[in-house]
């Protein structure tokens, strides 16, 4: 039998020691202890665990006036906000300032990207005096940028005024109705996440249309133009090379 019965015999010496572990686990599972005193076991599936997003500095408390305010991440290190008078009129100018940027993003992407020109050049009728002023190729019956001044001034003013007799805090940010014809708002969980979408697209497109205008100072290239240009030699068209963003280069 040589080492085949070895074998077994190796087997079955270990079947006591095997018995007494699992008996020891069972009494520590079944009765737990602290310092002579029973402990409650704990189950895995009676607490449900949800994260929180970081602040912008790591370690950092949120302050109380910016706890579940969409898209705040605890950032006020001068303490601008703890008046909220102040902290309702922070709120709404940046979301005001968000909403045109995101337009004037894509009123600077559309017209280049159909072939229209740039940001730049599409305003420069009012400027010189030379063309005329089009809508994606439709030529525009107000030809005078006194008179497009006027209607867009009296335009802000009745909006912004209709806006500020509104004394609804909430409806003065999310108006809500005919500013929400697809519903958006209905659903309370649908609509937390689509407020931290617009403010985060909304501070994104501000960075960018001053990057827009940054760009066509540097290069006089609208971005549609500049970014095929980087594509197509990434070395040596970039922010470095363009002789104005990092001048001794």
């Amino acid at each position: 039998r040589g080492s085949a019965g070895a074998c077994t015999l190796g087997f079955n010496s270990l079947k006591p020691a095997k018995m007494a572990l699992s008996m020891l686990t069972r009494k520590a599972t079944s009765s737990r202890t602290f310092m002579g005193r029973k402990v409650a076991a704990v189950s895995n599936g009676s607490m449900r665990v949800t994260m929180k997003a970081g602040n912008w500095l790591p370690g950092s408390d949120t302050p109380a006036y910016l706890e579940n305010l969409p898209g705040s991440f605890g950032f006020d290190p001068l303490g601008l906000g703890k008046d909220a008078d102040s902290l309702q009129q922070f709120r709404e100018a940046e979301l005001i300032h968000c909403r045109w940027s995101m337009l004037a993003v894509a009123g600077c992407l559309l017209p280049e990207i159909l072939g229209y020109g740039d940001w730049y050049q599409a305003t420069q009728w009012g400027v010189t005096g030379s063309g005329k002023p089009t809508w994606f190729g439709i030529e525009n019956p107000i030809q005078d940028v006194t008179t497009l001044l006027v209607i867009s001034h009296v335009m802000f003013a009745v909006s912004e005024a209709l806006r500020n007799d509104n004394q609804d805090k909430a409806r003065r940010l999310y108006p809500g109705g005919a500013f929400d014809p697809l519903g958006f708002s209905k659903d309370a969980k649908s609509f937390e996440v689509y407020q931290l979408k617009e403010i985060k697209n909304g501070r994104l497109a501000m960075v960018a249309f001053l990057g827009f205008v940054a760009q066509h100072a540097a290069t006089g290239k609208g971005p549609i133009a500049a970014l095929g240009e980087h594509i197509s030699n990434p070395w040596a068209t970039n922010f470095a090379t363009n002789g104005v963003s990092v001048p001794f280069f």
